[in-house]
């Protein structure tokens, strides 16, 4: 598709990484690390012994009529201790490096399979600024804030994603960044015609 909105050819996208067989299972399990890696995991609590107060027992077991209490730091007072509260903990998973990526173009062919997938030229002939980036995206019909676009940009186009990044629903990822989750995660892909070659060389070692 060209920045008027209308097609302007046919392009060849690699069968090797557009073309593959969709695997479900692959793709959840790729999904499940890169989210389980994105968490901080710096939660955390005091438990009755990190807690600041005395151990002190507050009042003699038996002969006044209350319920019996240990210490004010115990986890039943305001401002006592936690039970099984969270804990600093590394919630990393790994997969290995041709998994990912094989899930990674399962993602890819799926969104081919469903028919949203874009490749883009021309954009290099207009002036990258905001507003010329708007009246490219309102040609091709991808204004719209409650489906989400990601472009596929190469690695050297600042000036693209300078041009989009305050557009609502518009995100940028160049091709040695691109993931599962970001292909899954939004409604149509964009991928800039100089990018596919970039894809070509990155994923598969040989620049065609």
């Amino acid at each position: 598709m060209g920045i008027d909105g209308k097609i302007s050819g046919k392009i060849a996208l690699p069968g090797a990484i557009f073309g593959e067989k969709v695997n479900k299972v692959l793709i959840a399990q790729a999904v499940r690390v890169y989210l389980a890696n994105q968490r901080q995991g710096n939660a955390s609590t005091k438990t009755r012994g990190e807690v600041e107060g005395s151990t002190r027992k507050i009042y003699r077991q038996k002969g006044t009529g209350r319920a019996r209490h240990g210490g004010i730091r115990a986890p039943i007072f305001v401002k006592g201790g936690i039970v099984f509260g969270p804990k600093p903990r590394d919630f990393s998973l790994s997969l290995p490096k041709k998994m990912k990526r094989k899930a990674l173009f399962s993602a890819l062919s799926s969104k081919v399979q469903d028919k949203q997938v874009t490749v883009l030229s021309g954009l290099e002939s207009i002036e990258l600024k905001t507003k010329a980036f708007v009246t490219v995206l309102t040609k091709m019909g991808a204004i719209d804030k409650k489906r989400k676009l990601l472009f596929v940009v190469a690695s050297d186009s600042e000036g693209v994603k300078r041009a989009g990044r305050n557009i609502p629903g518009i995100s940028f990822t160049s091709v040695t960044r691109l993931n599962t989750y970001e292909v899954l995660n939004t409604k149509n892909l964009v991928i800039l015609k100089d990018s596919v070659k970039e894809m070509e060389k990155h994923f598969l070692g040989g620049d065609k």
